[in-house]
């Protein structure tokens, strides 16, 4: 019987750090394991070559210029599958603050007298203006979720984000209330699915992996309860990555 070929797998970037492609370089021995099951073309990260014909494209950063609208579209166009890698690509990431200004104001903040020159538009996740197969959250990416998505897609099934807070995670993992510690954390309103990674670390939670769901229903309550807190405190106290999606959740609490 003829064998079936690989999946050719591009990497693509915007407007990001590529810390969530550096990620994959950091797999190991689960990257070589990987190229066992799918042939990587173009990952700027890792090689030289720069294919052009593939399958799946995963791709990293947000859209913030006329021409990533373009060129977007055109990778949603060729490939098959398309993979949201990251906090920036999933929902705008910290490339969102911009949006909290006006885009004349930001410009000229960032570009002084040069501004006029500038070909740039609000931030947007991909899915603003193209379809997405699977999302990998975090910033950067988590490699076990990488993993796990990275399974799903390879067998054809869905991979369903998860809709519980962190704190449910890192009740699980006995990590002290940051609450506890007198610090501000995110965990009740940002979507799970992380392990508690940053907190277990003896970090805050900074909501790099957007929110839940409905946050007000479906946050850790008791936590909420237990400090005093309101979900909107919380959402207006941290700002650094959930600013492309701000008018939708300003909309949700008002």
């Amino acid at each position: 019987m003829k064998r079936q070929s690989k999946p050719k797998v591009a990497f693509f970037d915007f407007t990001d750090c590529e810390g969530c492609q550096l990620q994959f370089a950091n797999m190991g021995t689960a990257l070589l394991e990987l190229t066992e099951l799918i042939e990587i073309v173009n990952f700027r990260e890792i090689m030289s070559e720069a294919g052009e014909d593939y399958d799946i494209a995963i791709v990293e950063g947000s859209i913030t210029t006329d021409n990533d609208i373009a060129r977007i579209k055109a990778i949603r166009e060729k490939a098959k599958i398309l993979v949201a890698l990251g906090a920036c690509a999933a929902t705008g990431g910290i490339n969102g603050i911009k949006n909290r200004s006006s885009l004349d104001l930001a410009k000229q903040r960032v570009y002084g007298d040069k501004a006029g020159q500038i070909n740039t538009i609000k931030v947007m996740p991909l899915d603003a203006v193209v379809k997405v197969d699977y999302y990998i959250l975090n910033c950067p990416a988590y490699i076990p979720e990488i993993i796990a998505v990275l399974k799903a897609m390879l067998l054809g099934k869905p991979y369903p984000l998860p809709n519980y807070p962190v704190c449910a995670e890192c009740k699980m993992n006995e990590n002290v209330c940051r609450y506890e510690k007198d610090q501000e954390c995110m965990g009740p309103v940002t979507r799970g699915g992380c392990n508690s990674w940053c907190i277990n670390k003896g970090n805050r939670c900074y909501g790099c992996r957007g929110l839940v769901d409905n946050p007000a229903v479906d946050a850790a309550k008791d936590i909420l309860q237990k400090y005093g807190l309101k979900t909107e405190d919380i959402l207006n106290s941290f700002t650094l990555y959930n600013d492309s999606q701000g008018a939708k959740y300003d909309q949700e609490f008002k």
